[in-house]
């Protein structure tokens, strides 16, 4: 396995906080036509007016930009330290497997149990990977 191995589920989890983002305006611009918001319900962030579906990708894209930030750092480390192996980049897969899951839950029928559970399991993978970290160390 090669050590840049590390970086194809940064880089998948890269891609898919970008199609967030792209969803944001989508649904923005969506919102806009149909004239259920106005440019000013944006001035400050998002006004009471937008309506939650709306919403939605622009709370979830602060969600990929919190604790994501961790494992890109793991991800780095583990690089850094030349430390890449089957394991890290297997656990750096699995995270980033759950945060998507986590995503599709999120941005769809938003089970909060369910959107927990997956959230849940990231932070379990990501703890994993930084124990991992330090087993190598």
């Amino acid at each position: 396995m090669t050590s840049t191995a590390i970086f194809h589920p940064m880089i998948v989890l890269i891609l898919w906080t970008l199609a967030v983002v792209f969803l944001i305006g989508r649904r923005r611009f969506a919102a806009a036509r149909k004239r259920l918001v106005r440019a000013a319900d944006f001035e400050c962030g998002e006004s009471e007016n937008v309506p939650a579906d709306v919403r939605m990708p622009n709370r979830h894209l602060a969600n990929l930009l919190e604790t994501p930030v961790l494992f890109y750092i793991a991800c780095l480390t583990v690089y850094v330290i030349g430390k890449v192996d089957a394991w890290s980049v297997g656990l750096a897969w699995l995270y980033v497997a759950t945060r998507i899951g986590h995503s599709l839950v999120h941005l769809t029928y938003n089970n909060v149990m369910h959107r927990f559970r997956v959230y849940a399991a990231s932070i379990f993978v990501l703890l994993a990977l930084w124990i991992r970290i330090l087993v190598l160390l």
